[in-house]
């Protein structure tokens, strides 16, 4: 299969739609006039450790090139539940929310169409992707030459004058040279999901450059978390039906099998990894996996994963979103004699961004409970609480609604 044709047609098909040529959009909301816009607004600003205070800012005025959206919502991803905990990347101060969705309120007189060409009016449902930093690497149709990583992103900006730099918040200034796409054909959920969609549409695309993961191939999925259960419902989307889920929470796994999955394993239930394997290997009756995904940010994960996989397999790393620490593996067993084929999965690429959309028409008109992802919902004044019941990890996709 020719990957590099098969994703330039995926990504042709999303941006004909995006521009009303294949789908007609949903019917808008009545756009807020501009004398509805507060004087003020409140955020949610990460002050220290494990501590959010809601506070309030001027709105910032709106330049010729920026958009005001007021923000309808916004998930909680494992970032924010890192920098939450520890602040790795040193932000604090930092409003924080980059899986947010909203109204465009107020437009700059230069704005007049999103990312991949469509236009923009006042009452449009967008989402950002990333902010770019004059990087000619980043284009929205090379897959390989930049992910997000080579940009900024709202919800992880330092704190500065403008304030309303994150999606946990009333508001977000949307400023030029920004990416956004209007997806007001899409539902509230849909678009809160979009964001961590993306990182498995581009998981993936990346795994298809292996060659090795095909419509009959058996899949290991380990961790079902948001991550795990979204990688699954990708597969599915693609035609991947013999799917094995790992894990070790049982109410994860059921909602596994609700996604698609065939099989799955409670590691909790097999004492040392020979065990484990035998377990995964009954499940794929009697074999070891064509390709695994490794969906979780624990390096004994990592190290167990690759017995989980068939001699000249496949393995698509994208559990590490931080530095979660070292593995151990043996490079003769688990990876040269094997001869395993290893990708990398970091975030995504603008153009994943677009192709996730269909992503997610397709997956709910196969039937996948894309909806029951979003387990809990909190307004913003009760943030706090939120991440807490995200850190004990009482349900799956945490929202912040505002009402």
């Amino acid at each position: 299969m020719d990957t590099n044709l098969n994703i330039e047609e995926i990504v042709k098909q999303v941006l004909a739609g995006m521009s009303g040529q294949a789908e007609k959009a949903a019917p808008k909301a009545p756009a807020a006039s501009a004398a509805a816009i507060p004087k003020t607004a409140r955020v949610a600003m990460l002050t220290s450790l494990e501590h959010y205070d809601i506070k309030e800012y001027p709105i910032p005025e709106v330049g010729d090139d920026d958009i005001l959206v007021k923000v309808e919502g916004c998930g909680i991803c494992g970032t924010d539940a890192h920098e939450f905990k520890r602040d790795p990347f040193g932000l604090i101060p930092v409003v924080l929310g980059h899986e947010g969705t909203g109204e465009i309120v107020k437009m700059g007189k230069n704005v007049k169409k999103d990312s991949a060409g469509k236009d923009l009016h006042l009452g449009d449902k967008v989402v950002t992707c990333m902010i770019f930093k004059d990087d000619p690497e980043i284009t929205m149709f090379d897959l390989n030459k930049q992910n997000v990583g080579g940009a900024d992103v709202y919800g992880l900006l330092p704190d500065d004058d403008i304030h309303f730099n994150g999606w946990f918040s009333d508001y977000l200034l949307i400023r030029g040279g920004s990416t956004v796409f209007n997806v007001s054909d899409l539902d509230l959920n849909s678009r809160i999901l979009i964001e961590p969609c993306a990182v498995l549409v581009h998981a993936v695309e990346r795994a298809k450059t292996t060659g090795i993961l095909r419509f009959n191939s058996r899949v290991a999925v380990q961790g079902c978390g948001p991550i795990g259960l979204i990688c699954i419902a990708v597969l599915r989307t693609m035609g991947v039906e013999n799917i094995v889920a790992i894990d070790g929470e049982e109410k994860r796994l059921e909602f596994a099998k609700r996604m698609g999955a065939g099989n799955t394993v409670n590691f909790k239930d097999y004492k040392g990894i020979e065990n484990l394997v035998g377990a995964v290997k009954e499940a794929f009756g009697g074999h070891l996996a064509d390709f695994a995904f490794q969906c979780t940010g624990s390096p004994v994960a990592h190290s167990n994963i690759y017995k989980f996989i068939r001699n000249g397999g496949g393995l698509c790393e994208l559990g590490f979103f931080i530095n979660g620490g070292d593995a151990t593996i043996n490079p003769h067993f688990d990876i040269c004699s094997k001869e395993i084929t290893t990708v990398g999965s970091w975030v995504y690429t603008l153009r994943d961004y677009a192709t996730t959309f269909d992503f997610l028409k397709r997956a709910k008109g196969i039937g996948l409970p894309m909806d029951e992802l979003i387990t809990h919902r909190f307004p913003l004044d009760q943030i706090n609480e939120a991440h807490q019941t995200n850190l004990r990890m009482e349900g799956l996709k945490i929202a912040i609604i505002n009402e």
